[in-house]
C-alpha cells in the first residue's frame, strides 16, 4: 500500500469494465529476459474504488483480491470475471483516525488448503481493525483485533504451524496470531522493521524456515529465521536499494524474488546476493503496483494506481526460466 487518492482523481477518471481477456498467458518463444508476454489482463474499476491491494490464488486459476478503497474481497475468474464475495462495514468515524493513510482499507490477503480466505483491515478504529476471516459461502468475522493506532498490512501463513503472521507497517513490528483466532503477540520489533516517517515493514512472506518481509521506506528486503520455540532470530538484510518496495513472490529458484515498487511503477527481480535488476515498468502498463503472485511459470502483478490516478489493473507474463 502507498497512499490514498484524491477526491478529484477518483471523480475524473474513466476506467474501462474489468476484461474478457483470459488470465492465461499466450504462448512465446524463448527470450533473454527473465519475464516475457506482460500484457494487462484485467482493468478494475477506480471510480468504485477497486484498488487492488493484495493477491491471493487458488486452485482452478481464480485469484482472490483485497480492493483497499472499497473495503472488499473479490474474485477474480481465470477469465477476469469480477465477482464482489464481501464489503467490510465501514467504521463509525469514516475511518479517517486510520494511521497515516486516514481511509479504512482492506489489506493483505492469504487463502488456506480448505479454501478459507483470511485477510486484514485497517480502520483505526479497535472495534474493526485485525484478522478477518471468510469461509467459503460464509460471511467476515474477526478472528483476532489488532491495535487501532497500528496499520496491520501483509499477512502470511505457516501452514506447518498453522500461525498467521501480520506486519505493521505503523508500530514497525510483525504479529503473530493463530489461525483459529485469539489474541495476538508482537513476534518481532527488531528496528530493521521500523518506518523512516510513512510506511516500514509491509509485505510478508513465509520461505525456507523464515519470515521475510519488505521495508517501505528504507527500500529494503528482511529475512527473519524462525528458531525451533517458534521465536524469531537474528535480522539479515537480503537486500537494499529498492525503493517503495511493497509486496513480493519467491520464483521458485532460492531465495531469488520479484518485487513490486509501488512508487515508481517497476518489478525487480532480486537475486539471492541481493543484486537486483528491473523487469517491468510503466511501459508495461504498471500503475504503482502492490503485489505479486505466481502460479507455475504464470506471474501476477496487481496495479492499484494510488499515486498514477488512472488505470488500477491486474498484469500477467511469463516467468522464464
Amino acid at each position: 500500500m502507498f497512499k490514498k487518492l484524491s477526491t478529484s482523481a477518483l471523480s475524473a477518471a474513466v476506467i474501462a469494465a474489468a476484461g474478457a481477456t483470459a488470465l492465461t498467458p499466450t504462448s512465446a518463444s524463448a527470450v533473454s529476459s527473465p519475464l516475457s508476454n506482460a500484457r494487462t489482463a484485467v482493468h478494475f474499476d477506480l471510480a468504485k474504488g477497486q484498488t487492488p491491494e493484495n493477491i491471493a490464488l487458488a486452485p482452478g486459476g481464480s485469484a482472490y483480491v483485497t480492493f483497499a478503497e472499497s473495503r472488499q474481497i473479490a474474485e477474480v475468474s481465470p477469465r477476469g470475471a469480477i465477482r464482489i464475495l464481501a464489503t467490510l462495514p465501514k467504521p463509525a468515524d469514516g475511518g479517517v483516525h486510520t494511521p497515516v493513510l486516514g481511509f479504512p482499507l482492506t489489506v493483505g490477503i492469504v487463502r488456506a488448503h480448505d479454501g478459507t480466505l483470511y485477510f486484514l483491515y485497517s480502520t483505526g478504529t479497535p472495534d474493526l481493525t485485525g484478522v478477518w476471516r471468510l469461509r467459503p459461502g460464509g460471511q467476515p468475522q474477526r478472528i483476532a483485533a489488532l491495535p487501532a493506532d497500528g496499520l496491520p498490512n501483509g499477512l502470511a501463513l505457516d501452514p506447518r504451524t498453522h500461525i498467521l503472521y501480520v506486519t505493521d507497517s505503523v508500530r514497525g513490528a510483525i504479529w503473530s496470531v493463530p489461525i483459529t483466532g485469539g489474541t495476538p503477540t508482537i513476534w518481532s520489533s527488531a528496528p530493521e522493521l521500523a518506518s523512516t516517517g510513512f510506511l516500514g515493514a509491509n509485505g510478508l512472506k513465509i520461505h525456507n524456515g523464515a519470515v521475510w518481509a519488505t521495508n517501505l521506506d528504507k527500500g529494503t528486503v528482511l529475512r527473519i529465521p524462525i528458531r525451533r520455540d517458534g521465536g524469531p532470530g537474528k535480522v539479515r538484510t537480503e537486500a537494499t536499494g529498492l525503493p517503495g518496495i511493497d509486496d513480493f513472490a519467491f520464483t521458485g529458484h532460492g531465495d531469488q524474488l520479484l518485487a513490486a515498487l509501488n512508487g515508481p511503477s517497476e518489478v525487480a527481480l532480486v537475486q539471492a546476493d541481493g543484486t537486483h535488476s528491473t523487469l517491468l515498468t510503466a511501459a508495461e502498463g504498471l500503475q504503482n503496483p502492490t503485489s505479486i503472485a505466481l502460479r507455475g511459470d504464470t506471474v501476477y502483478v496487481l496495479s492499484a494506481a494510488y499515486v498514477t490516478a488512472k488505470d488500477p489493473n491486474l498484469i500477467l507474463a511469463r516467468l522464464n526460466d
